[in-house]
């Protein structure tokens, strides 16, 4: 008897619904007007869904009520929008309630663009498509510094769809975020960041090398070590020998150099006034960078430590050298310092440095980066705009700190 009941017991409910479409120019009381005209009837509203764009306003309502009331509401509704100088149409019938909120495994996927092409969004829809998901919502969640659009998803699995969607944002040159749904996507975080061309637009090496007349050598070396004929602790090593008998007062001279990349200091700000977490690894110089950190109250940070004897650069560093294993290393360690799970870290470099530790994090992000860290992230920036990873994590545009 109780297996004959399930197929009942599975099947959405029916109900007879009415869609209300309004649209018209925007104006203080659309709202009000639309929702006081139904209140007289016996009903309930089980979905709304409300967007301005360029002044135009167009709200969705979907209501349950009585089928005896049908032709009284659609009449109130055509005297609400004569009154209003708006449109208002209506699709009543039976139907099976299945809104949104009743659907498991939805996924949010961001769009990033500078400028947003229709063919970047008909390729997006495609994907989606082929992998038999559906497009519940779309809807903008910032215009500025770059264009983000939210999708959200159902019917596709999470691994599926961002592989599908890996080479539609090469293709087409937007970014592109997909994460699951759930309580998770909001909870607590710990973002970790790379410092040169990442939190800052310079590369703190290049800058000494300079001061010191290396300039040249320093870059052969750098170079050597792309081709991978050093590693990081071999190239590093030879490229501080190169600084020996640079006076001390470069660093404070470096210092009063160093430019933060464009929205850098937002995404600390809304970051920390969120109540997430921020830390800081660098292969460069602590030295040289950590009055900078403290200013912008970073309180979590690994660097490689300059050694210096009687006010001159010995040529030496001090301590471990912190390397791409050494970056992910101090993820984890600050991730259990402030009891976040390691799901809920992000990590956000442009190096072959900070490979492992974009791997290691829940969300890894690429910005601006070399081709190798991209293919290796979870998603990619590619506009100057550091605040943008802020959209990534689903931070809508009024909570951002400008």
């Amino acid at each position: 008897m109780i297996r004959d009941k399930l197929p009942s017991l599975m099947t959405s409910p029916k109900e007879f619904t009415a869609l209300i479409f309004l649209s018209g120019e925007d104006q203080p009381g659309i709202t009000e007007s639309l929702f006081s005209t139904l209140a007289p009837f016996a009903l309930t509203i089980l979905d709304i869904e409300q967007v301005v764009i360029s002044n135009r306003l167009v709200l969705t309502a979907l209501i349950s009520c009585n089928p005896a009331h049908e032709k009284a509401i659609e009449a109130d509704l055509m005297t609400c929008a004569e009154n209003l100088g708006v449109d208002i149409a209506t699709l009543f019938s039976e139907t099976s309630i299945d809104s949104i909120a009743s659907k498991m495994g939805l996924i949010h996927i961001v769009v990033l663009s500078s400028k947003l092409h229709p063919r970047s969004m008909a390729a997006i829809s495609s994907a989606i498509s082929i992998l038999g998901g559906n497009i519940e919502r779309i809807s903008r969640t910032a215009s500025t510094p770059v264009t983000a659009i939210e999708l959200i998803v159902s019917g596709v699995n999470h691994e599926n769809l961002a592989a599908a969607l890996a080479p539609v944002a090469a293709d087409n040159e937007v970014d592109i975020a997909v994460q699951p749904n759930g309580f998770s996507r909001f909870s607590r975080k710990l973002v970790q960041l790379d410092v040169d061309s990442t939190l800052i637009q310079q590369e703190v090496i290049d800058l000494l090398a300079d001061k010191a007349g290396v300039g040249t050598q320093v870059k052969e070396i750098t170079e050597a070590a792309m081709r991978g004929e050093l590693d990081f602790a071999q190239s590093l090593t030879a490229r501080v020998a190169l600084l020996k008998g640079l006076s001390e007062t470069a660093l404070s001279e470096t210092q009063e150099e160093i430019v933060l990349t464009p929205g850098a200091k937002t995404l600390v700000q809304t970051l920390s006034s969120l109540g997430h977490s921020v830390a800081v690894v660098s292969g460069g110089f602590i030295n040289v960078i950590e009055p900078l950190l403290k200013s912008l109250h970073i309180k979590h940070y690994k660097a490689n430590t300059l050694e210096i004897a009687d006010g001159v650069l010995t040529g030496k560093l001090l301590g471990p050298i912190i390397d791409r294993a050494a970056k992910a290393d101090a993820l984890r360690e600050f991730a259990a310092l402030e009891s976040i799970a390691m799901s809920q870290t992000v990590a956000i470099g442009d190096g072959a440095n900070d490979l492992d530790m974009i791997a290691a994090a829940g969300l890894g992000i690429a910005f601006n980066a070399k081709p190798a860290v991209k293919a290796a992230a979870d998603s990619s920036l590619s506009d100057p705009y550091l605040d943008s990873v802020l959209y990534l994590l689903g931070i809508p545009r009024e909570d951002i700190q400008d």
